[in-house]
């Protein structure tokens, strides 16, 4: 006969180390895509498929933090989390994070519409948005909130991204507001879900939950590089249909 071995939930400080040792291993900083980026070796043919592939990402992350939203029968939760959908939407002609990535992808040299339209984007970088999108939808409320944990570590690679891009691809200067305006967002709202995370998952089970779910969203991160990775840098196949560099 087998003992069942009773799990008790992890002290918070050990619960919270535990999504930064996540971050470490899964975190797509590490990616040779961004490897590459940071030391300057992509083409700007390379930069213009990064930026609009991930415009796609970008335009979803309000659908995804309003299904969040909707998750929630707490006032005080939805008037925190709707700042977020602001911050990329805009507001009072305020321009938000979406279209401050436009401006990326035309400081690349694209047109803003062929981002908006989604044309070329890569059937990998749809399928990865798609299922973020279906995970916070049909997951719990606290797995939902807490794949929005690779906040986490993104103040500490936008700081460095907007450095090395400044650095290495000056002709991109026009379309870096985005990154400017992420590095006390990020922060923001990070601390907000990692506190009502910690608050929230009160046992074993809904903690490791909590992880899981940071892995899945860590996941579909890497996916969308490995994706541009295979099409424009090795072994360099784009799919039918997608975009194609002049410098490819």
């Amino acid at each position: 006969m087998t003992i069942a071995t009773e799990r008790h939930a992890l002290p918070e400080p050990e619960f919270v180390a535990g999504f930064h040792v996540i971050g470490e291993e899964r975190y797509h900083h590490q990616h040779p895509f961004h490897t590459m980026m940071h030391e300057g070796k992509l083409t700007r043919g390379q930069l213009q498929a990064w930026a609009l592939n991930r415009y796609y990402y970008q335009s979803h992350i309000p659908m995804k933090d309003a299904a969040i939203l909707a998750r929630s029968d707490d006032p005080g939760f939805r008037m925190a989390w709707r700042k977020r959908i602001v911050d990329h939407d805009g507001d009072a002609g305020n321009p938000g994070g979406i279209a401050k990535w436009l401006k990326l992808v035309e400081a690349t040299g694209l047109p803003r519409m062929q981002a908006v339209r989604g044309e070329g984007i890569l059937p990998a970088t749809r399928f990865a948005v798609d299922a973020y999108i279906h995970f916070v939808s049909s997951h719990t409320h606290l797995e939902a909130v807490a794949s929005s944990l690779t906040e986490l570590f993104s103040k500490q690679l936008i700081s460095l991204r907007l450095d090395r891009l400044k650095q290495h691809y000056p002709w991109l200067a026009s379309g870096l507001d985005y990154f400017s305006g992420r590095l006390t967002q990020a922060t923001e709202d990070s601390d907000f879900a990692l506190n009502w995370v910690v608050k929230h998952a009160r046992t074993r089970d809904e903690q490791d939950l909590a992880y899981a779910a940071l892995r899945a969203k860590c996941d579909i991160l890497w996916a969308q590089l490995d994706a541009l990775y295979y099409a424009y840098v090795n072994p360099g196949w784009p799919p039918p249909g997608a975009f194609r560099p002049s410098d490819l």
